[in-house]
């Protein structure tokens, strides 16, 4: 009689979703410890409501005046441009992967050379408008 692995015998309880059930046990119990946890922070925690804890609180100023406050648009356009150059960068790892396969060379080249393109033209484009001056 020859030795053979458990793991090619599925009636010994070693089967394909074995792992699945460790899986589904570890996301049960991090649910429960979840809970456990928000419900002891809700039972422990002393609940006292004073005149200075119902008011709003801004970054340690007292909220005087109006609640509006103007915002210039320049800081919503770095964060655009900010946000448009990062995903450029996550687009650039599945590309050099696909890139350095057989057979998908050239053709990926000239498209990440047209994605590039698009990418060099809108920061052309917002250049040229002065959005990129800090005044």
């Amino acid at each position: 009689m020859e030795w053979q692995p458990l793991a090619a015998d599925p009636a010994a309880g070693s089967g394909y979703f074995d792992a699945y059930a460790a899986i589904g046990l570890l996301a049960v119990i991090g649910v429960l410890f979840v809970t456990v946890a928000f419900t002891a922070n809700r039972l422990l925690r002393p609940v006292v409501n004073t005149p200075e804890k119902l008011l709003a609180y801004e970054c340690g100023v007292d909220p005087v005046g109006e609640g509006w406050a103007h915002t210039q648009v320049r800081y919503y356009v770095y964060a655009f441009l900010y946000v448009i150059f990062a995903v450029d960068a996550i687009y650039l790892f599945p590309w050099a992967t696909v890139f350095a396969a057989a057979g998908f060379g050239a053709v990926t080249l000239v498209e990440m050379f047209v994605f590039i393109g698009f990418l060099a033209v809108g920061l052309l484009y917002a250049w040229k408008k002065g959005v990129l001056e800090w005044t």
